[in-house]
């Protein structure tokens, strides 16, 4: 017997525990046996495909070739570039030896002390020290400029508070690793893959974003400057959905990787680094889901439409089928993903209860009398919302939908953002509106200090300074000096 589907703890009652909820009951993700870790459940690992999919042909328009580069990082790499080993000292998982042997007791099996490794491995938390390695020996002279590579891989970083998605001791990302002639270009590089970002979270996710550089404090370890979108979600945080790294010379100096330029002048690389996480999948979810569960965007959808028959005896099923197999051939010759569900295990409105939770953007519904007018349900799922149309020109119908509930849910997330969005002067005012939740764009004197303050009294960070918007100068709301521009605060994931 099917199980029976559970509710969900509503948003406004405890947005956690509904966000919890939602990722275990839509078979998105759950804990796995190891601390920390999540097992990705083929129905969201789906979902990250198509995102990945994406996001890698954007990465190859624009020049960059995948490669892949080891798990294991020699303890000494971290060493040799400070900033960076100070920012991830904290979350690095080490090994110390290569080998296990039975327990002389019978207690299973233990470390063999005999096998101790020279020098320690860390699992890579980010992998610019082995890369920067690397490119030694790919860089001698101007012409093998500029190297654009970008690796798909898992990192670790030793969480001790974990949430599906959004903070796990391991994850997948995909990280670009480029070297430059000059600081010009690797500026360039950095801020198109900042564009690429955006484009991608907007087109494809419906997630409106701010573009912006990160406070020297919010840098990436070992960066000279940080770019970040940065996404609200329902509940009033923001949420840091993509980074793009300007990092000087700083690792092509501790790694010596030089070129010779056109006079034969040995120079420095310039470098950029820059990723996005799995971690985007708990922005598509919080951004747009509803207390009945995901509402997926079209454009990510594992399916787009899903196809429910309703009959009372198997030869009405055999009629249903030969129609709605014109239907599905036709949806996919326009390159909508298309579900058939006719199994016989579970009765119709369970099978529309799943398909609401996880967020299929269109569902279709046909039974005896549909057949007879030529007509189908259209329920829509951003919207919940049914009507009874022909099966004439349903392709078209569909496709034409399809892009319309992607623009929709685009919009409701705008202007969820606009209404979140405020501007304030003072510091208690700051202060007040803060916990309202949301963006707040403010004036900051642009000192660590400054900074500091606000985070310990209020819990909330800059996020970024905006790269677009007013630019207008004022005075800091905390302490009454100069400031260049508004800022953006929230408090965060």
């Amino acid at each position: 017997m099917a199980k029976e589907l559970k509710e969900l703890t509503s948003r406004s009652q405890d947005y956690s525990q509904w966000y919890q909820d939602l990722v275990i009951k839509a078979d998105l993700a759950e804990n796995s046996a190891v601390r920390g870790c999540m097992v990705i459940k083929p129905y969201g690992y789906a979902i990250w495909e198509k995102m990945q999919r994406q996001l890698d042909d954007m990465f190859k328009e624009t020049g960059h070739v995948n490669a892949y580069f080891p798990l294991f990082i020699p303890k000494s790499f971290l060493s040799k570039e400070a900033d960076h080993v100070e920012g991830f000292a904290k979350e690095c998982a080490v090994v110390t030896h290569y080998r296990l042997k039975n327990d002389p007791e019978g207690k299973g099996v233990v470390v063999d002390p005999e096998a101790k490794l020279e020098e320690e491995l860390i699992v890579r938390p980010t992998s610019e020290t082995i890369i920067w390695n690397t490119y030694r020996n790919w860089i001698q002279s101007y012409r093998d400029l500029p190297l654009l590579i970008n690796q798909w891989a898992n990192v670790v970083r030793w969480e001790m508070r974990t949430r599906l998605f959004l903070r796990t001791a391991e994850f997948l990302w995909q990280e670009g690793h480029t070297a430059h002639a000059t600081s010009e270009e690797a500026v360039a590089e950095a801020r198109q893959m900042l564009d690429v970002y955006a484009e991608f979270a907007e087109k494809y996710m419906a997630v409106p974003v701010v573009k912006g550089v990160k406070s020297a404090s919010e840098r990436f370890a070992g960066a000279v400057d940080t770019y970040a979108i940065e996404a609200l979600m329902q509940d009033g945080k923001a949420l840091q959905a993509g980074t793009s790294h300007f990092l000087g010379q700083n690792f092509a100096k501790a790694f010596d990787v030089k070129f010779a330029d056109k006079e034969g002048k040995q120079e420095y690389v310039w470098a950029t680094s820059w990723g996005v996480s799995t971690r985007l999948m708990g922005a598509l979810i919080m951004s747009h889901s509803d207390d009945n569960g995901l509402v997926l965007p079209p454009k990510l959808a594992p399916y787009q439409v899903v196809i429910v028959p309703i009959y009372r005896s198997l030869e009405q099923l055999s009629e249903i089928d030969a129609k709605v197999d014109g239907i599905v051939k036709s949806l996919r010759a326009l390159g909508i993903s298309v579900k058939y569900d006719n199994a016989d295990n579970k009765k119709p409105g369970w099978k529309f209860s799943e398909y609401e939770l996880k967020g299929v953007p269109v569902r279709l519904a046909m039974g005896g009398r549909d057949m007879e007018n030529n007509t189908v349900e259209v329920a829509r799922r951003d919207t919940l919302t049914k009507e009874t149309i022909s099966c004439d020109g349903i392709d078209q119908y569909i496709k034409n939908l399809l892009d319309e509930i992607q623009e929709n849910i685009y919009k409701k997330a705008f202007d969820l953002r606009a209404e979140k969005t405020i501007t304030v002067d003072t510091y208690d005012e700051f202060k007040e509106k803060i916990e309202e939740g949301g963006f707040i764009l403010a004036h900051w004197d642009g000192t660590p200090e400054t900074e500091e303050k606000v985070k310990a009294e209020t819990k909330a960070t800059i996020r970024c300074i905006p790269l677009e918007g007013d630019k207008t100068p004022g005075k800091c709301m905390v302490t009454g000096k100069p400031s260049v521009q508004r800022v953006l605060f929230a408090r965060a994931y």
